[in-house]
């Protein structure tokens, strides 16, 4: 079973990417991003709780986005893997991961890093937000925050998989064909 960790910094290209990966090794996207967006659609109790966080560019406590999270992967057991997109965020969240894949005899296969300048972050959310309607990625305010709280607390994240020897970093700027054929590079000569 092929599990990706998709990782980088919010507008680094993750949901893009993740897209064409999906369809080359036929995986579950599991995005937290969406999961939050879908429970706060549908008004879940969870989704009402997530949305007070989002709003203010905090992330979501762990327990709320392990809740969530375990309930899709249950959702698809037949699957061939799972590219994990926007989670784990801290290292708490790995090891629960680590935990709950390891209870289905999974395991997290890599952490796959798209890597990008904050100023080519913040250009890109901005778009995002113009385009999308997506109200946290209109206010520059709110960007700012999500990038340092992606700094403090998503990015030691790349140590924790590191020292698994688990973390590939791919440039995650240039084409989208070009930063495709690099992702699959590395997944094909893991």
């Amino acid at each position: 079973m092929l599990n990706i960790v998709l990782f980088g910094p919010p507008g680094a290209g993750k949901g893009t990417q993740s897209e064409k990966l999906l369809a080359k090794y036929n995986l579950v996207h599991l995005s937290t991003g969406d999961i939050f967006r879908a429970n706060i659609k549908n008004e879940t109790n969870l989704g009402a709780l997530a949305k007070t966080y989002l709003d203010s560019g905090q992330l979501v406590p762990d327990e709320l986005t392990i809740k969530m999270l375990e309930s899709e992967i249950d959702k698809h057991q037949n699957s061939n893997g799972f590219i994990f997109d926007g989670f784990p965020r801290t290292e708490t969240q790995a090891k629960a991961l680590d935990e709950f894949l390891f209870s289905k005899n999974q395991s997290i296969t890599m952490m796959l890093a798209l890597e990008v300048e904050e100023n080519e972050l913040r250009k890109r959310l901005l778009l995002r937000g113009k385009d999308s309607g997506r109200a946290d990625d209109q206010n520059p305010e709110v960007i700012q925050n999500r990038i340092d709280e992606y700094n403090k607390k998503t990015l030691p994240l790349k140590e924790f998989y590191t020292s698994q020897n688990k973390y590939k970093g791919v440039n995650g700027v240039g084409e989208i064909a070009t930063i495709f054929e690099l992702l699959c590079s590395a997944i094909d000569n893991n």
